[in-house]
């Protein structure tokens, strides 16, 4: 193992410290698989060799809870802590989460959680970034810009990176190189809903140590996932119909942002014309990746309040929403999506009580049928909702990327 010669900071908390306040403070008790992981990773944290693990549940298992508890063994033992995820909106909602759970035990050691991201106004992040260098910001939540040149970090002794396979090779390297500027190899966690046939090869070769969460929250119920062909697209309406009438919500995922003449997919901006005319009356949100910052929030947070019952989107709601009134997702194109993304996608319902339902509607070329691996997919997503049996049958599919080299197959 490479990083036997490595030193770590050795991280352990005081009884009555922090990681303790915080299980104190939250609302819900952990389950068991979370407690059992939250030792694990307390276990690495406290030696001397970096650790390197993958932190694996499935969607909406409770695996942020999990890295809170971590990051506060870090700060109670002095350092800071990094957590990094690959969208702006998936960061945005961790950082709520932890400002929810940790800023007033924070605030109590006179220290913070600060927010990094790209699109920050210039005097906002020379202040994140002096309380990053002076380490009054403990835990430090954002996108990539995390990592880049001028963050300088106090003491950072733990970063956790959330859906690390989004990030591509050159940033996965970026953190490698900003981890070693510290004078002690930071410890480091990886979060997966999704384990990628890479990462989930990787671990057969015993590069990362890999913890589980194999229980669901209480009161979650399963999602009913079914296969509808194109042309049937009027039932579909209708069942939306009666979702917004009982009071629920409906996300619906197109691959493509406007026409594209290659690929002539239903794209995200006509089907929201498209929807507009058929639920009047209804307020009917668009998010796509080309709209500003400030608008892609605005629209999360009309969903989110409950006061949008449809939001039309591409592919950038794909992990860490979590609005537990949606109960029912429509992804269109399904056979264009890889096995993970329809995964990860469908992980967006059935985070609250009501029973939700995940609707593939796939369309076969003209007069032909299906592909193969594209049929596969889709017959996987029917019959399992089990991250870790879906990543197996995406390695089936797809085969190990390549191991060394930044590509990887899909």
């Amino acid at each position: 193992r490479a990083r036997e010669h490595l030193r770590a900071p050795v991280l352990r908390a005081a009884a009555g410290g922090l990681p303790e306040q915080l299980l104190a403070a939250l609302p819900f008790q952990l389950t068991a698989a979370q407690r059992r992981v939250a030792e694990e990773i307390a276990r690495d944290l406290a030696r001397e060799q970096p650790m390197h693990r993958l932190l694996q549940g499935d969607v909406g298992s409770g695996k942020t809870v999990v890295a809170a508890l971590a990051a506060c063994v870090a700060i109670e033992a002095g350092w800071q802590c990094a957590l990094m995820a690959p969208t702006e909106i998936l960061a945005q909602q961790h950082f709520a989460k932890l400002v929810g759970w940790l800023a007033p035990l924070l605030a109590a050691r006179g220290q913070r959680v600060a927010w990094l991201t790209g699109g920050q106004k210039k005097k906002e992040r020379a202040e994140m970034l002096a309380a990053v260098a002076s380490g009054e910001a403990a835990l430090v939540v954002g996108t990539h810009a995390v990592i880049q040149e001028q963050v300088r970090f106090a003491r950072l002794g733990l970063a956790v990176i959330d859906e690390q396979h989004r990030f591509g090779v050159q940033q996965r390297l970026d953190l490698r190189n900003k981890l070693s500027e510290s004078e002690q190899e930071p410890h480091l966690l990886m979060m997966s809903a999704t384990p990628i046939p890479r990462t989930l090869a990787m671990s057969y070769y015993a590069d990362l140590d890999v913890s589980t969460i194999d229980e669901l929250p209480p009161g979650r119920t399963p999602v009913v996932t079914r296969l509808v062909s194109g042309h049937r697209r009027a039932e579909v309406l209708e069942r939306i119909r009666a979702q917004i009438a009982q009071g629920r919500q409906v996300y619906w995922v197109c691959p493509l942002i406007e026409e594209s003449e290659a690929l002539d997919l239903r794209n995200a901006t006509e089907t929201h014309a498209e929807l507009s005319e058929a639920l009047p009356g209804q307020m009917i949100g668009l998010l796509h990746s080309r709209m500003p910052p400030a608008e892609k929030r605005a629209v999360m947070g009309l969903f989110t309040s409950g006061a949008m019952p449809v939001l039309v989107s591409t592919t950038v709601i794909e992990v860490g929403v979590d609005v537990p009134n949606a109960s029912l997702m429509v992804i269109e194109h399904a056979e264009r999506f890889g096995l993970s993304q329809l995964h990860q996608l469908r992980g967006r319902v059935g985070r609250g009580a009501a029973a939700s339902a995940c609707v593939l509607l796939y369309s076969a070329p003209e007069g032909g049928r299906l592909g193969e691996t594209a049929r596969e997919r889709l017959k996987a997503m029917a019959e399992t909702a089990d991250g870790f049996e879906i990543a197996r049958r995406d390695l089936e599919i797809r085969g190990p990327g390549e191991f060394l080299g930044a590509r990887q197959s899909g």
